[in-house]
């Protein structure tokens, strides 16, 4: 089984710098498990690597859809399987560097999304209805359904309260049983897990310089930017 390393860690833990020099040192390329990073034109605020900072070294999964358009969790680990076949056809080491929980976890766990399903309509209704009613009105509604998921998933994180009664309705099924049962699939590959971790204080200190050298960078003028272009506070990546 192919070796993968997987470094995971919170905000301004160090991931990214340490993910670029693991590659220079094992001839490795680098998948990110980021879910702001894969949007254009989202550079600063998303502390996305700069050429500069990337030293040569390929990064995939950054940049690879515009902020109107849907990403999921199941379309990131389709890519992210491709990429890091593509990585070790040549002869390199992938490197996949987190990020965001549910992302890396469809990797380490082999999730099988194969009976989820989209249902545009419900999601434009069950938005509304939480813009007319509040987000504890549709939270509510997922607790009768599936109690498991809505102790996991704040009330505020709407995108995940809709997706958890989309799943339910169109399968019978909660999406926590999805989850346990998609488990059951062995690993593609042998991961390597490096966690990071810091003083908390020190790790504050660190998330806050980086918003003021985000501001100074010009994270304003990037979202006036977005804005121009035609982006708003309702495209996906706004969100």
């Amino acid at each position: 089984m192919d070796n993968v390393i997987v470094i995971i860690g919170p905000t301004a833990s160090g991931k990214t710098s340490l993910s670029i020099e693991l590659a220079k040192d094992l001839n490795g390329e680098i998948v990110s498990a980021d879910s702001m990073q894969i949007y254009r034109y989202m550079d600063i605020g998303t502390a996305k690597p700069d050429e500069e900072e990337r030293q040569g070294i390929k990064h995939y999964l950054i940049d690879e859809v515009n902020p109107d358009e849907e990403f999921s969790v199941a379309r990131f680990q389709q890519l992210a399987y491709k990429y890091i076949d593509q990585i070790l056809r040549k002869g390199k080491l992938p490197i996949v560097v987190g990020g965001t929980g549910l992302y890396i976890n469809s990797l380490l766990y082999n999730i099988n999304f194969s009976e989820t399903v989209s249902d545009w309509k419900l999601r434009e209704r069950l938005k509304n209805e939480a813009k007319e009613k509040g987000n504890a009105y549709i939270h509510d509604m997922l607790k009768k359904i599936d109690p498991e998921a809505a102790a996991k998933i704040h009330p505020n994180d709407v995108k995940r309260v809709i997706r958890a009664i989309e799943v339910y309705e169109h399968t019978k099924k909660t999406i926590s049983y999805h989850q346990k049962v998609s488990r059951l699939e062995p690993p593609k590959y042998n991961y390597i897990k490096i966690g990071l971790r810091m003083d908390r204080q020190k790790l504050y200190d660190r998330i806050n310089k980086r918003v003021d050298l985000m501001i100074e960078k010009g994270l304003v003028r990037e979202i006036e930017k977005l804005v121009e272009l035609g982006y708003d506070k309702n495209s996906v990546a706004m969100q």
